[in-house]
């Protein structure tokens, strides 16, 4: 034969057997955390939820207008930022929410329907402004990138409170009071926003002032079993993988990010007010229930309370936002973000805020 009928015949064997050995690898799971991701041994990862995006709009219901701004390319930081159509015609200054995204550290964005949807219920019904954060994932990016990103998103904020600052989004700079800036998240992000406020503890935010955190199902854990853990194995293995694949250099389940039943500075937490929403049916409830205990023998000075959901899920007002526990959240909330917690679920709900 000749060589350039060779040739040919060679590369397409060559390229049968790459694709052959492509395909295998990529079958080859290295590990997998339902319901969130799955990692190849070839490198790939697949996250099976909260990849889907919806483009920041004018929602025509609640009347909030959104849009999207890029805080650090180099590290694809970025927001989406909501603002009510009330905003300019009040000639006020309202509350500002960061509000930062569960996800078990690995799936999820602002820029999710979910998150979206629930942002635009947020605004209308607290009448504030919003910067919803969209931070790097694991296991590509590992923490503590999530709590650094959030952390520098934080920081962009704080340019826009004083004259001559460095922030130029005029959203912020036009329509935002910096001396009520709530910061909030879910399960994951729960997690980051404490870490975050603990932060603006311990380092200069100048003419910000944080008033207050709101937690709903936060993701805490420890090494320890409490609680509804024990009778829950297969979870309990869940929240362990999660946190040895999405940190694999922290110093364990007892790590203060983690338990901050062992952070020496949780009574520099750094605001006024906390609220913790838990879920009775949730694995995550007596953490949260903890995180309460933590913090008043911290001798930490602001107010705490807890509200446990009785039967209700982990973050059961993102996946039944039209059930009434969702609704009346979503009121506690609003009054919360506006220094009027004067809440009660009401007699007969068996409901409480301890």
């Amino acid at each position: 034969m000749s060589g350039n009928k060779i040739c040919p015949l060679f590369f397409f064997i060559f390229y049968l057997l790459a694709a052959q050995s492509f395909a295998a690898d990529s079958t080859d799971i290295s590990y997998e955390i339902q319901p969130f991701i799955r990692v190849y041994k070839n490198g790939t990862v697949e996250r099976l939820i909260g990849t889907d995006t919806v483009p920041p709009t004018l929602n025509p219901k609640s009347k909030v207008l959104s849009k999207d701004t890029i805080i650090q390319p180099s590290l694809n930081i970025s927001a989406r930022l909501y603002l009510p159509r009330s905003a300019s015609a009040r000639g006020r200054k309202l509350p500002l929410l960061v509000y930062i995204h569960g996800g078990a550290f690995f799936t999820g964005s602002p820029f999710s329907s979910g998150y979206h949807g629930y942002l635009n219920l947020v605004v209308s019904k607290a009448n504030v402004v919003a910067v919803s954060v969209n931070y790097r994932l694991a296991p590509e990016h590992p923490l503590p990138a999530a709590y650094q990103d959030s952390w520098l998103v934080l920081k962009w904020i704080f340019s826009h409170s004083k004259q001559g600052g460095a922030g130029r989004e005029a959203w912020l700079r036009n329509n935002v009071d910096f001396d009520r800036v709530y910061v909030s998240g879910d399960s994951a992000g729960g997690n980051i926003a404490h870490n975050v406020v603990v932060r603006a503890g311990l380092e200069p935010t100048g003419r910000v002032r944080i008033r207050g955190l709101f937690l709903n199902c936060p993701h805490f854990w420890g090494k320890v079993r409490i609680g509804n853990e024990a009778g829950d194995p297969e979870m309990v293995a869940v929240e362990e993988s999660v946190w040895i694949h999405a940190y694999p250099n922290s110093t364990g389940f007892d790590d203060p990010q983690l338990n901050p039943e062992y952070d020496p500075d949780l009574s520099k937490l750094g605001c006024e007010k906390v609220v913790v929403y838990v879920a009775e049916n949730d694995i995550l409830r007596d953490r949260g229930l903890q995180y309460k205990k933590a913090l008043e023998k911290s001798k930490w000075k602001g107010e705490v309370k807890s509200v446990e959901v009785k039967g209700a899920v982990h973050v059961f007002n993102l996946n039944f936002p039209n059930s009434k526990d969702s609704r009346q959240m979503l009121k506690h909330f609003a009054l919360f973000l506006n220094d009027k917690e004067k809440f009660n679920y009401g007699l007969g709900l068996e409901r409480a805020i301890m």
